[in-house]
């Protein structure tokens, strides 16, 4: 499938007339028809009805339609920025990171960095596991998750361990106290992501598991602010890093653990062995010291 059957079918589909699709593609009618065919064949669905007044979307159809939008949008944007960052002459530099880390330093770091005029920025949001292979495929140039991961094309820095909270509806019983992980064990657990994985999930219930304890996890999402969301409905509790507290929600309270080892680090993660270009250098050097005032407590 080539990106022209894309364009043909989304063309297609929002005249719903092959006679007026292929003449804003300039193409023939006949040459368009083929390839809405070919495409129908390739997917092993039907895309359009074909009806005496014209066509109309299938059920498969709408949800490819709908789809395949978003894809061309995508490439359309990625070429765009692409072309810019050459006329401009700016270095892209791809940072990924996953949603916890995005409540602390992480803001800082890229405010920063953009106020370099020499340097393209993008932001991916993508799980640790996920990051190291983006890394690998040079879409990213440095990662910021939670999982420590063997690599041996990739390096890993611990930059601190942070504490883990419990984000609890407003009102619950542990609300005002300091409980033990222990404690925790005896609640409704809601856990993200549900994948891929490995994953924080992971890491959470490895907390318990290395202490002996078993957790009744009640429902896996894939986002945190669904998870939160959860916990406002009063569906269980769950374990978030402490920057998540810094998310003000309606229906959430934060609790800090009576257990001071229960904590979670975040991992820098980088290419090994990769030359040290500029933007690199100083993102590095911002780093160090958003790191330390993030170790004496001093937040940004």
């Amino acid at each position: 499938m080539e990106l022209h059957h894309l364009r043909c079918f989304c063309t297609v589909a929002e005249e719903l007339n092959l006679t007026k699709a292929a003449q804003n593609l300039h193409m023939a009618q006949p040459p368009l028809t083929r390839k809405i065919k070919q495409l129908e064949e390739e997917m092993g669905a039907q895309l359009f009805v074909r009806q005496a007044r014209g066509l109309s979307l299938t059920p498969a159809g709408q949800f490819f339609y709908e789809h395949s939008l978003q894809i061309l949008e995508k490439v359309d944007t990625t070429i765009h920025a692409t072309r810019h960052m050459v006329r401009s002459k700016r270095e892209l530099f791809g940072i990924g990171f996953v949603p916890s880390v995005f409540y602390g330093q992480l803001p800082s770091l890229v405010r920063q960095l953009r106020q370099n005029d020499d340097a393209e920025l993008t932001l991916s949001e993508l799980t640790t596991v996920q990051q190291i292979q983006a890394l690998k495929a040079g879409r990213i140039d440095i990662g910021f998750g939670r999982l420590r991961i063997d690599d041996p094309e990739i390096e890993q820095e611990v930059l601190f361990e942070e504490p883990m909270v419990a984000a609890v509806p407003a009102g619950h019983i542990l609300e005002g106290t300091q409980p033990t992980i222990a404690e925790l064990s005896n609640y409704p657990m809601v856990l993200f992501p549900a994948s891929p994985r490995p994953s924080m999930a992971d890491i959470v219930l490895g907390m318990f598991r290395r202490r002996g304890m078993k957790v009744n996890v009640v429902q896996e999402t894939n986002e945190l602010q669904t998870t939160l969301g959860l916990i406002a409905s009063g569906f269980g509790i769950t374990l978030v890093p402490e920057q998540v507290r810094r998310l003000q929600r309606d229906g959430i309270s934060y609790v800090y653990l009576a257990d001071t080892d229960i904590t979670i680090p975040i991992i820098c993660s980088r290419r090994k062995g990769e030359p040290l270009t500029p933007i690199m250098q100083e993102t590095n050097a911002i780093l160090e010291v958003l790191v330390e005032n993030r170790r004496s407590g001093r937040y940004p």
